[in-house]
């Protein structure tokens, strides 16, 4: 195992790390013996070549899998305390959790194994908290009321770059709403979510579009509803879209909730975390989203409020995770602000101070960087680090430990009599890319000591895949730029994406990646069976 030596140049890379529920992919063993080469033409070259293994807590997915285990024993986490649950958890990823290492091993990846490392472990945790402190001190990170993408299954938050689009075909359902105070006068609406009908607050028509001039300021019935709503003119109407006029649902479309809360309108969240219908809704109550969906076109149908049905081409947000149709929603977050974190990590891939390799990939990169939004960091999962965030009634406070927030809010709010059990922290737990944004720097001890960090860090050269170019490359820029000062690695090596005969890339869920230990085994038989090495075998 690689140790310091001042005297020999150092050579550093670290591993992409897998997520601890991963098995070896056509992927992985691709980047992987890129790695294993640099290191070993590093060593050849007397450099103290130093190459870390280690894993990913993985939130969501970990998460998934002990619901699963728990499941398989009669028991629902529901049941269950935190603290309960987090020893089943850690009883899963001491017997599973390290299988994808184990391959590794066996493919001959000559990592320097006694530095194996683990996003959750103590000491990767506790660089975790400093930094969420660090950046809630300097202003950086803050808690704001914001839509988000949640996904129904998980049951949590998930960033944009956790959705998949897909294209699908969907129906266009053309419903008609009657102005108020008329016998038969109708605006027709055109959605894809008709569920969503529930929860309207008002229809918007283009203040340029001369069909509805007659009806700005009056009001229209939501069907089924009954609800009286205001018909109002906003810019952001396309005039060519469906029947020009828009159904706007506050609680369950981002552009919604823009528009309502320019024209303050009321905000009817129509939907329970689960994606069951809510009592908020006033119909389906507990009915699973995709059935309310048929159920209400029915009823509409009955009421004379349908127009017709036709088949519309679109895109449908998807959770990576698990696959399920993501929910816009409101939801009151954790957030990194960008706008200023960004500005060294952008300036050091523009002087190629850390150089692309192929060089285009500075194109995506600076697009991505330059429109970046601010990182909702928060997820509502109880495997992961929990935020460090404690509440007085509405007043919080942030520290790295109960005690520390104690002493915080005994001085803000004047009160020495207060305990730890007068805090309550935050439930949710960090985005496990927070973690794995450090991993340059914490495997190394980073921010607890300076000897191996100082003679290590930068490391020299990171190879990954170009699909995670923005949850993890750029991160890692901005987080070396800002607790280091420097940048993270010299160069990023950007791998191809291995893909099959249909030009999909490998996935577990596809089911399209051989088996890369049959392989290794199949090829190493092979070659142990034939000349020369037949006689060597024996």
């Amino acid at each position: 195992s690689s140790k310091v030596d001042t005297e020999k140049e150092p050579f550093t890379v670290v591993i992409p790390p897998p997520n601890v529920t991963g098995v070896l992919h056509m992927g992985h063993m691709l980047n992987n013996t890129i790695q294993d080469v640099l290191i070993r033409k590093a060593r050849l070259e007397g450099k103290n070549a130093c190459w870390v293994p280690g894993t990913d807590h993985a939130s969501i997915a970990t998460e998934a899998k002990v619901v699963k285990m728990l499941r398989e024993r009669g028991i629902k986490k529901s049941d269950l305390t935190r603290d309960e649950f987090m020893k089943y958890a850690w009883e899963w990823k001491e017997e599973y959790g390290g299988i994808i290492l184990k391959q590794l091993r066996k493919l001959g990846a000559s990592c320097d194994w006694k530095r194996t490392r683990f996003t959750m472990e103590p000491k990767l945790s506790d660089a975790v908290l400093d930094a969420f402190v660090h950046l809630y001190e300097k202003g950086h990170i803050y808690r704001g009321l914001r839509m988000i993408n949640w996904d129904p299954e998980a049951q949590t938050v998930l960033s944009n770059e956790e959705v998949i689009y897909k294209d699908v075909t969907s129906k266009l359902y053309h419903v008609r709403y009657k102005i108020e105070g008329t016998e038969d006068e109708y605006v027709t609406i055109a959605t894809v979510r008709p569920e969503t009908i529930l929860g309207d607050s008002a229809i918007a028509v283009n203040p340029k579009d001369e069909r509805f001039t007659h009806l700005h300021g009056k009001r229209a019935i939501v069907p089924m509803a009954n609800r009286s709503i205001p018909i109002i003119a906003d810019r952001y109407v396309d005039v060519e879209f469906g029947t020009g006029c828009l159904k706007i649902t506050p609680a369950h479309d981002p552009n919604d909730y823009e528009i309502g809360q320019t024209h303050g309108l009321e905000t009817i969240d129509i939907l329970n975390p689960n994606g069951t219908m809510s009592e908020a809704a006033g119909f389906y109550v507990g009915e699973d989203r995709f059935k309310a969906r048929k159920l209400i076109v029915k009823d509409l149908e009955e009421i004379g409020a349908l127009v017709k049905i036709e088949d519309y081409k679109n895109k449908v947000g998807h959770s990576e995770r698990t696959n399920a149709v993501i929910e816009p929603r409101l939801s009151l977050q954790w957030y990194v602000n960008m706008e200023e974190l960004v500005k060294p990590a952008i300036k050091a891939v523009e002087t190629d101070e850390v150089a692309f390799l192929p060089p285009k990939f500075k194109n995506t990169y600076n697009h991505w960087m330059n429109n970046i939004k601010n990182w909702c960091i928060s997820r509502q999962l109880w495997w992961g680090q929990r935020i460090p965030a404690f509440y007085v009634g509405e007043e919080v406070f942030v520290a790295k430990t109960a005690d520390e927030a104690l002493a915080k809010a005994k001085e803000k709010l004047n009160n020495p009599n207060l305990t730890v059990e007068d805090l309550r922290q935050d439930d949710d737990v960090l985005d496990t890319w927070f973690s794995s944004w450090l991993w340059p720097i914490s495997v190394f001890d980073g921010f607890e000591t300076r000897e191996e960090l100082d003679y290590y860090y930068p490391t020299s050269v990171l190879v990954t895949g170009w699909d995670i170019i923005f949850l993890w490359v750029a991160r890692m820029i901005i987080a070396g730029y800002e607790f280091e000062g420097k940048r993270p690695f010299e160069q990023v090596y950007f791998t191809g994406m291995v893909r099959d005969q249909k030009r999909r890339k490998m996935s577990k869920s596809l089911g399209n990646s051989p088996d890369a230990l049959k392989l290794i085994e199949e090829w190493l038989t092979r070659m142990l069976t034939s000349s020369p090495f037949r006689d060597l075998s024996s």
